[in-house]
C-alpha cells in the first residue's frame, strides 16, 4: 500500500505531463503530493520526517515553477532533496559522530555497529550519486527525457532497497524456534 502510495505523486506528473505539459504537471504534482500527505496522515496520525521534506520541496519549487513560468526549478528539486539527505548523513557521521539511519531506524532493526556503519555510507553514496545524476539529467536533457527519467528512475530506489533489504537480512538476528 505504502509502495502505491509512493508512486501516486509520480505517475500523476507522469500522466498530465505527457497529455498537457510541465506546468499541468507540476500543478498536479502539487495536490497529488498533498493528497498523499493526506492519506498517510489519516493512516499514521503523523507524517514521517521524509514525507514533511518532500511535501515542502514539491509545494516551494511547485510554486516557484508555476509563479516564474520556469521549468528549472520543479526539474531540481529531486537534486536538493538528495543533496540534502547525503549532507544531513554526513554531518551525522563525521561531524556529530552520530549515525541518523540508527537514530531513525534502531528502535525497528536491531543490526551490529558495523552493519549500521555501512549502511549509513552505503545512503550517503546513494544519495550523492542520485543528486548528482538527477542534475546531470535536469540539466544536460529535455523536458521530456527528464520525465521519463523521472518516472523510469524509480527503478534506482527500488533496486538500492531491495539490495539493502538483502544485506541487512543475512545480520538480523536469528529467530529462535519454539521448543
Amino acid at each position: 500500500m505504502k509502495f502505491l502510495l509512493d508512486l501516486f505523486p509520480i505517475a500523476l506528473f507522469f500522466g498530465a505531463y505527457k497529455l498537457v505539459d510541465i506546468y499541468t504537471a507540476t500543478a498536479v504534482l502539487m495536490a497529488a503530493t498533498v493528497v498523499q500527505s493526506a492519506v498517510m496522515y489519516a493512516m499514521e496520525r503523523k507524517l514521517a520526517t521524509m514525507q514533511k521534506i518532500t511535501l515542502v520541496l514539491v509545494l516551494g519549487f511547485g510554486a516557484l515553477t508555476l509563479g516564474l513560468h520556469d521549468e528549472r526549478f520543479i526539474k531540481w528539486k529531486p537534486t536538493l532533496l538528495y543533496a540534502g539527505l547525503a549532507i544531513a548523513l554526513c554531518v551525522g557521521h563525521f561531524l556529530l559522530k552520530k549515525n541518523f539511519l540508527k537514530l531513525l531506524l534502531g528502535s525497528q532493526l536491531t543490526l551490529p555497529h558495523t552493519v549500521w556503519h555501512r549502511l549509513n555510507l552505503s545512503w550517503m553514496l546513494y544519495c550523492v550519486f542520485m543528486a548528482s545524476l538527477n542534475g546531470y539529467v535536469a540539466t544536460y536533457f529535455s523536458t521530456e527525457a527528464w520525465v521519463n527519467f523521472k518516472l523510469w528512475g524509480y527503478a534506482f530506489p527500488l533496486v538500492f532497497i531491495l539490495a539493502q533489504g538483502v544485506y541487512i537480512a543475512k545480520h538480523l538476528p536469528k529467530e529462535e524456534e519454539p521448543v
